[in-house]
């Protein structure tokens, strides 16, 4: 079985995905709600979570708690379903922390059975699509977990954070190497 390669801003290539695949059909063997916390110990979330927060200053514990969460929930559904995904700006937060986190990172792909790259684009913060993110959402659900819909909606009055810019919807045709190659600095 040949594994599909995903576009350059998703997902990479892992050894298998956690599902089950049967003649193009895939099983899912978890309940329908899932808790994404579980995927990592207590002691990596609050260490993932104290990241979040100490890049927003103002955050409250938490709020920094439920974007670890999401981002939990982001990478595990990206694992699953490489292709075409990206966090909100609030989500993009909690992803940043658990990469920062370089152990807690590679246990996780491990457990998930790929890696879930990231490879950003260039700061915009007029960038925000409405409806981009409903692709990633149905994918985050179809996984087994609900999302926090708070933090997948548009730029947040209510959830300040330090990511200036929604990802890019162009990755979705995985035609985005204008917009998130590697050798961007950022």
């Amino acid at each position: 079985m040949s594994t599909p390669v995903p576009p350059p801003c998703s997902t990479g290539k892992g050894d298998s995905p956690t599902p089950a695949h049967t003649g193009g059909t895939m099983t899912l063997t978890t309940p329908l709600t899932r808790s994404a916390r579980a995927l990592i110990t207590e002691t990596d979330f609050a260490a993932v979570a104290a990241t979040v927060a100490s890049n927003n200053p103002d955050m409250s514990s938490a709020d920094a708690d439920r974007i670890t969460e999401e981002g939990l929930k982001f990478v595990a559904a990206a694992a699953l379903f490489p292709g075409g995904m990206r966090p909100s700006r609030v989500v993009d937060e909690g992803w940043h922390a658990l990469i920062l986190h370089t152990l807690v990172y590679a246990k996780l792909a491990a457990q998930l059975g790929r890696f879930v790259h990231h490879l950003p684009e260039l700061p915009d913060p007029t960038r925000y699509t409405p409806g981009a993110l409903d692709h990633t959402l149905e994918q985050i659900r179809a996984a087994g977990y609900e999302p926090d819909m708070e933090l997948w909606t548009g730029p947040l009055e209510g959830i300040a954070v330090a990511a200036n810019c929604q990802h890019d919807n162009q990755c979705a045709d995985g035609n985005c190497e204008a917009n998130c190659r590697a050798d961007h600095p950022n």
